[in-house]
């Protein structure tokens, strides 16, 4: 026999259970005797349903400009295509040190005029002067790979 379950609205984050603003489905005991004593939910209703639906139009509207906002970044690091960096050389073209991510991160704040969290780029091992290719996410769906040469100081 099924058990029946409660709606509710979460009205702050509750660990395990969801986020503010979440609809949940929980035993009738455990929205009874928890959950609406403590102002933690409330019970759902057609004006409520409506508002969560409205809520999460907002939010999925607020992601979509973020990544819109991320494959236009992408676009422009795709229009320079190449980007140079200056480091001391040796012997055999090594060079001293290695390229940073922070190092790229300045880099394209200069040329392309984008701001980017230098721990979401990946850079090869870099110890010789070349062409090596440098993955930057964006966002959790737009990777962009960029041109990056390493040129003598």
């Amino acid at each position: 026999m099924a058990r029946k379950k409660t709606q509710l609205v979460l009205s702050q984050d509750v660990p395990k259970l969801g986020k503010d603003g979440d609809l949940i489905e929980v035993a009738p005991g455990y929205a009874r005797n928890f959950l609406i004593p403590r102002s933690l939910a409330y019970r759902v209703t057609p004006g409520v349903l409506k508002q969560v639906e409205f809520r999460r139009e907002k939010e999925r509207r607020r992601l979509e400009a973020i990544k819109q906002e991320a494959e236009a970044t992408k676009t422009a690091l795709n229009t320079i295509g190449l980007f140079t960096i200056a480091k001391a050389v040796g012997e055999d073209e090594a060079i001293f040190g290695t390229v940073t991510a922070a190092e790229v991160a300045e880099l394209i704040q200069a040329n392309a005029g984008k701001e980017v969290d230098r721990r979401e780029i990946t850079i090869p091992d870099i110890n010789k002067l070349g062409d090596y290719k440098v993955e930057i996410r964006l966002h959790s769906e737009v990777t962009a790979i960029i041109n990056l040469r390493v040129v003598a100081d």
